[in-house]
């Protein structure tokens, strides 16, 4: 008994899986609007009643497309911010990562675009927050931490290099030369953190010099 009920369990998981991935596909090739339930159960290979089994409706289904775009995203972004390297140096490296995954079609298209227009601004607001904040908060507090930042209050903090990340990933998106901005986005961000790092350490006149000649 224990067997069969966990099998119809796996089943049930593996039909609900088929349909966000087929969702995935389909929002992020065609968009939310030229996208019906039969073609994502089509190509799930499910029957629509199944599909209505797992989610009440189109919009459901999209807010698990963008559940699963947004896990995979900050999942592969936390595991970069939590590797070798000084505080900083992951910091660095989790800022271009993020850059970076803000360029993958299905979460331009899902997580930035689609998501605003779909679920409304200020319930993706808050999903937003749910998946990227946490991650955005850690990183900033292992840079103080360490004495690589000054010593803010971490919610305005995090909120305002938050709001930065995010308008970035919208710009980037919306962009007719998404690789330039890109760039330009990681600089300007880069930037403010290094603003804020140069406030924590400062560094007297003996100090300052080498570093402005090897600049130069």
């Amino acid at each position: 008994m224990a067997t069969a009920q966990s099998r119809r369990v796996d089943y049930s998981e593996s039909t609900r899986q088929a349909l966000v991935d087929s969702a995935v596909y389909l929002f992020t090739k065609r968009g939310y609007s030229a996208t019906s339930l039969d073609v994502i159960a089509k190509r799930a290979r499910v029957t629509k009643g199944a599909l209505y089994h797992h989610f009440s409706g189109k919009q459901a289904l999209f807010e698990a497309a963008f559940g699963a775009v947004e896990t995979a995203v900050m999942g592969r972004l936390a595991e970069v911010v939590a590797g070798p390297g000084s505080a900083w140096d992951r910091a660095m490296a989790g800022i271009q990562a993020y850059i970076k995954m803000c360029m993958e079609p299905s979460y331009q298209r899902i997580a930035i675009h689609e998501g605003p227009v779909v679920m409304g601004w200020e319930r993706w607001r808050e999903a937003e927050e749910h998946f990227s904040y946490g991650i955005v908060k850690a990183a900033l507090e292992s840079l103080i931490e360490a004495g690589e930042i000054e010593e803010l209050p971490i919610e305005v903090t995090t909120r305002i290099l938050f709001g930065a990340l995010s308008s970035g990933a919208t710009i980037i998106a919306s962009s007719a030369d998404p690789k330039k901005t890109a760039a330009e986005v990681a600089t300007t961000i880069t930037r403010v953190l290094e603003g804020l790092r140069a406030q924590a350490a400062p560094e007297t006149a003996d100090t300052v010099a080498p570093v402005r000649r090897l600049r130069g």
